[in-house]
């Protein structure tokens, strides 16, 4: 039986990503801060441990793993990682968590190691243009992300890619392209676009008025997790070291979003443009480097996927609207309990607390 460790399994790449490797029947631990909070892990082992802390590594370590998957980050949407307020507390643990990750794959030799990049890396002056962005894998240099966490991705892609040409570490680099669907975040400030979307227009009723940050022009492409698990398992199995796409080509604004989670929803919706953190004005993954290679794109339709995410979160919405100690059928779990412990009260809020 394969071993897998999967840093930062308690996220929401991260916990799907233990899920999958259980279906295909590897020993998994998982490592991070806390436990997934929507549903429990089915992770063999599951440590809570602070990867920017040296001394935890030889504690995860103590078994022989086949595959290592580096996913732990300080992150979120663009209302964390564009407001300029959360810089140096994203660096800071980012780059403490890589440079920490990579020494205890060298002193304790996994068969693979895979690190999650983001498309943050590519340039800003190639995304310009919302018609017309250009994130193919080679212009990601010269470099000029658009935000700090960009560069940390960068930066810690080299690091792998050294360790991998100097020291022999086996490495497999994705850049994610907004990953989503349900069990991620959906409000508290880190959520992404097709997530807070889809929250604010399952909080109105039909004729309702939505905020969209800036003019709704910017365009994104966004990719399931589900899909996005599928092209790291491919990644893995490859011999690609080099860094690649992993994200969707159907690139959409973010009013045709907004229209198409309002369809889904069966509402009409009217939108109003305030101020706010945007990022570049384009982006879309460039998938002509990933299909040459490892014979992968996906398959899902955006429609689809967002139905699956938007009635998700109608779901988590209105278990938080009931009074708090009356659980529904299927309460929010806050914590996975560990073995030998008892399961966690569920947490509620009042709907009102939530901010649409």
């Amino acid at each position: 039986m394969k071993r897998a460790l999967v840093c930062g399994a308690g996220g929401f790449i991260g916990s799907h990503l233990v899920k999958r490797l259980k279906k295909e029947s590897f020993w998994a631990r998982g490592v991070d801060l806390k436990y997934p909070e929507f549903s429990p892990s089915p992770a063999d082992d599951f440590v809570i441990a602070d990867l920017r802390k040296p001394d935890v590594y030889e504690r995860i370590y103590n078994v022989q793993f086949d595959e290592v998957y580096q996913l732990a980050a300080d992150m979120g949407g663009a209302g964390f990682i564009f407001t300029g307020e959360n810089d140096a507390q994203i660096i800071h643990n980012n780059a403490l968590i890589n440079l920490n990750t990579v020494r205890a794959c060298l002193k304790y030799n996994p068969s693979k190691v895979f690190f999650s990049s983001s498309a943050c890396v590519y340039s800003e002056y190639n995304q310009a243009d919302p018609d017309n962005p250009n994130c193919s894998e080679g212009s990601a240099y010269p470099a000029a992300p658009d935000s700090e966490y960009g560069w940390e991705k960068l930066f810690s892609e080299r690091l792998y890619l050294t360790y991998h040409r100097n020291c022999g570490l086996n490495v497999r680099i994705a850049r994610f392209h907004n990953i989503f669907g349900p069990e991620g975040a959906w409000t508290g400030g880190r959520e992404k676009a097709p997530a807070a979307i889809c929250r604010k227009i399952a909080m109105q009723n039909s004729g309702g008025t939505v905020e969209i940050w800036g003019d709704g022009r910017q365009t994104r492409s966004f990719l399931y997790i589900d899909e996005c698990l599928d092209g790291v398992r491919r990644l893995m199995d490859s011999d690609l070291t080099e860094p690649v796409n992993i994200g969707s080509e159907e690139m959409v604004t973010i009013n045709e979003l907004v229209q198409c989670v309002a369809k889904i929803a069966g509402k009409t919706i009217h939108r109003k443009y305030i101020d706010g953190p945007l990022g570049v004005r384009g982006r879309n993954s460039d998938n002509r480097l990933v299909r040459e290679k490892l014979g992968w794109e996906p398959k899902s339709k955006l429609e689809d996927s967002l139905r699956i995410t938007y009635h998700w979160i109608e779901d988590q919405i209105d278990l938080m609207s009931r009074q708090k100690g009356k659980p529904g059928k299927y309460p929010i779990i806050t914590k996975t309990p560990g073995r030998g412990e008892r399961a966690a009260t569920p947490d509620y809020a009042d709907v009102e607390d939530l901010k649409p």
